[in-house]
């Protein structure tokens, strides 16, 4: 799907100004085409460069209109500018109509800047598609840090009592009028109680919640295996992964031993183009990456998701002493053209070894053999391509 950038701006292109005794008009547009506005009316003005043919059509006012000079000195239109996916720039009008090149060329002149951020917004949008596909383990939080509690306060603020009318001598005289201020009186001060009622109940449940969370980091996730997965899956869950990632999570020996199934993104789900912006002009040059870069580009991904994925598991459980993670690719059977879980690499990886990572250094980490240092299965070549292997599993264990 096409991603777009858009932005109103507002053109006043005050091109040439003609003095008369009979009042004053600006023109406005390029040479060839251009909108007189004056005293007299509008007028469409139409040329062509070089060859001296000129007309000139009345396309609105009257006679008997007048202007003054601060009105008929700026236009005012909204041009919407697109920047798609395949470098592609669009001008339209308000109503979705394309431009015509000399409103488009005003467009560059004028809002030049900003047409200029949009491009380079939409360039850094594309490539960071890659670089985050390659660089999800740079953020892996360091294993030897306990998750610690921070207290959170309830700021909703507390619902303010009306301020109740009075009726006045008139009001008082009229029955009708007064017996309407009791009762808006009455409404707003049941709508206050009732507020205040639900402010003090979602208070309340609040530090309820807090105090379970206290207990559930501070206690919990030494001693309880659900806590453990409930607490992984939620740190999990609050990374933005750059493509859908699945995982499994088992626990043994009371959260010493955990293994994890990752269901990787396939090599098709990984972008492939790169943008570059030219110095001169308003283009985006969009490139589509050879087979070969995204071969390594999906397999940089992939051993970052695991790598993302154990240090995770270490940095959230500090009672688990072993990872072993298994990832692997849904693929066809060539046989029976059924979908199959194939799995690409195996890896079991203890806390003391995993501490000996520096991670103040992750971004010179070659993150495809960096898990292979550790007890690894895994059948790969150099250009990426993998073999199916036989996993680890608890039972083995």
């Amino acid at each position: 799907m096409s991603i777009r950038f858009r932005k109103s701006i507002k053109l006043a292109p005050g091109i040439r100004m003609n003095l008369s005794g009979s009042g004053i008009s600006f023109g406005f547009g390029p040479r060839g085409a251009s909108i007189s506005v004056g005293k007299r009316g509008t007028y469409l003005n139409t040329g062509i460069p070089g060859t001296g043919l000129y007309s000139r059509q009345r396309i609105g006012g009257s006679n008997n209109t007048t202007s003054s000079p601060s009105s008929s000195r700026i236009i005012n239109m909204t041009v919407n500018v697109e920047v798609n996916d395949d470098g592609t720039i669009e001008f339209k009008d308000s109503e979705g109509n394309f431009l015509p090149p000399n409103i488009v060329n005003i467009a560059k002149k004028q809002q030049g800047e900003v047409i200029q951020k949009l491009i380079n917004q939409k360039c850094d949008e594309i490539n960071e598609q890659i670089e985050s596909i390659g660089e999800i383990h740079l953020y892996t939080p360091e294993p030897n840090i306990k998750p610690k509690y921070q207290s959170q306060e309830f700021i909703k603020p507390e619902p303010i009592a009306p301020i109740l009318k009075k009726a006045g001598f008139f009001d008082k005289l009229f029955g009708h009028r007064q017996e309407k201020i009791e009762k808006e009186n009455k409404a707003n001060e049941n709508r206050f109680i009732k507020e205040s009622a639900e402010w003090k109940e979602e208070k309340q449940r609040f530090y309820e919640n807090e105090l379970q969370r206290k207990t559930l980091i501070e206690n919990d996730i030494y001693t309880d295996s659900e806590a453990m997965e409930n607490f992984l899956e939620e740190n999990l869950q609050s990374i933005i992964w750059p493509r859908e990632t699945l995982i499994s999570t088992e626990i043994y020996n009371n959260g010493k031993q955990i293994f994890i199934d990752v269901d990787l993104p396939e090599v098709e789900d990984i972008p492939n183009k790169i943008a570059t912006v030219p110095q001169r002009g308003y283009k985006l040059t969009v490139k589509e990456m050879t087979a070969r870069q995204i071969q390594q580009l999906y397999m940089k991904h992939i051993h970052g998701i695991g790598f993302r994925i154990i240090g995770e598991t270490f940095s959230a459980l500090p009672n688990t002493q072993q990872v072993t993670l298994s990832a692997y690719s849904q693929r066809a059977n060539t046989t029976t053209g059924q979908i199959t879980d194939d799995y690409l690499y195996s890896v079991q990886v203890d806390r003391n070894s995993w501490s000996e990572i520096n991670f103040q250094n992750l971004q010179n980490l070659d993150i495809v053999e960096a898990l292979a240092q550790f007890n690894m299965i895994r059948k790969m070549t150099k250009t990426g391509n993998f073999q199916m292997i036989q996993p680890f599993s608890p039972a083995a264990f």
